[in-house]
């Protein structure tokens, strides 16, 4: 079989996790698939994000792909089994990959409720990292307000700046962006968080443990530019918008493919 990475996310967040991967290996053949008909996945319930894993990686199979990459840590969290057993091909996920670019010693986690209630992060931080302080933060509201697409509201910077005081408070060394729509607030996070506070984005981290599949890059070479040549985007709603709010985040404005999940998968 030839090389396809799938990805899948509720919505725009899981570009982050494209773009992490195209710029490190170049246009590599992606089938990318945001579900915004059922955005957020994160304040469902458990047994909702295992029946919708089954739902969009049945479909990813259907597509042919190589792999699957989990890009959203709520399915990632409540899961990640499930995907391994209907893929038929290998899955990478973003918690583990997050869990090992941890080095310090107090770290913050910001997710959803979902995420931050199965203790997925905490588990796999302290299982490479014992004694670390990992103090999580759930975040419900982020999810909804960045795929409002306004990214400068004052309520959105209210609601990080909530977010972020425990996280304060427990002097934390590190926060783990552990959702893949965060790494989008990246410059308002580090504008309320002190210079020395180091962000994690675990998409940089899956973007390695694909290097294995994909090749190293050359040392000291630049990132790649950011091509979409072999992506194909598809969205289960709302195609125009998804474009609209990709585009900042690309570069370009990609062409949006609408599909249905029951129909094709």
């Amino acid at each position: 079989m030839s090389v396809c990475l799938g990805l899948f996310d509720s919505g725009v967040g899981g570009l982050t996790v494209l773009r992490s991967i195209l710029q490190r290996h170049g246009p590599v053949p992606t089938v990318y698939l945001g579900d915004t008909a059922r955005v957020p996945y994160g304040s469902r319930s458990p047994a909702e994000i295992r029946s919708i894993a089954a739902e969009v990686v049945a479909w990813l199979k259907h597509q042919h792909v190589s792999t699957v990459v989990m890009a959203c840590n709520t399915t990632n969290a409540l899961a990640r089994d499930v995907a391994e057993g209907q893929a038929g091909v290998p899955v990478v996920g973003l918690i583990g990959a997050a869990a090992a670019m941890v080095r310090e010693t107090r770290v913050g986690v910001l997710a959803t409720p979902a995420t931050v209630a199965s203790g997925a992060y905490r588990q796999s931080i302290e299982a490479l990292n014992p004694g670390t302080l990992v103090v999580q933060q759930a975040c419900p509201n982020f999810v909804p307000l960045i795929e409002s697409g306004d990214l400068s509201s004052q309520e959105l910077r209210e609601e990080a700046m909530g977010y972020l005081t425990p996280l304060l408070e427990a002097s934390v060394e590190a926060v783990i962006l552990g959702c893949t729509h965060y790494p989008l607030l990246e410059p308002l996070l580090r504008s309320l968080l002190p210079p020395d506070v180091r962000l994690i984005d675990p998409a940089e981290g899956v973007a390695r443990q694909l290097d294995a599949l994909l090749g190293y890059p050359i040392p000291g070479r630049p990132e790649r530019p950011l091509s979409l040549e072999n992506t194909r985007l598809c969205v289960t709603a709302d195609p125009e918008s998804f474009a609209r709010r990709a585009t900042p985040w690309l570069g370009a404005r990609p062409i949006v493919e609408g599909i249905s999940l029951r129909r094709e998968g």
